[in-house]
């Protein structure tokens, strides 16, 4: 892969023009942090190539998005197989949140290996 860079003369150097992506109105949740570290940690490379091209943060609010959406997709299904209903909520409102603690667990392995670990 190559990367063309501008460079502008300063003094007898020649440096990277490069520019800082104006900040979003959107801050970075819960999963665009955490692909942020996992990138940094170990994938280097494209965290460079996704920083110098000025697309990191769209990369990381779309992981954001996809993550969420995947969660609020999911949870209604995984809590109806853990038989975590309203009428269990109002009979043992521990058991109820236990599950839905155990569901939302479940989720975000597998938001995890699929979004995240990319």
């Amino acid at each position: 892969m190559k990367i063309e860079l501008d460079y502008v003369k300063v003094g007898d150097y020649y440096l990277p023009d490069l520019t800082i992506e104006p900040p979003s109105d959107r801050s970075l949740g819960k999963y665009g942090l955490m692909r942020l570290r996992y990138l940094k940690e170990h994938r280097p490379g494209l965290f460079n190539r996704l920083t110098l091209s000025g697309k990191l943060y769209a990369h990381l609010l779309e992981t954001e998005d996809a993550a969420n959406d995947l969660l609020d997709s999911m949870m209604p299904g995984m809590a109806k197989e853990a038989r975590a209903t309203e009428d269990l909520k109002a009979r043992d409102p521990m058991r109820w949140v236990g599950l839905m603690n155990c569901c939302k667990a479940q989720v975000e392995e597998i938001i995890f290996a699929e979004l995240i670990m990319v």
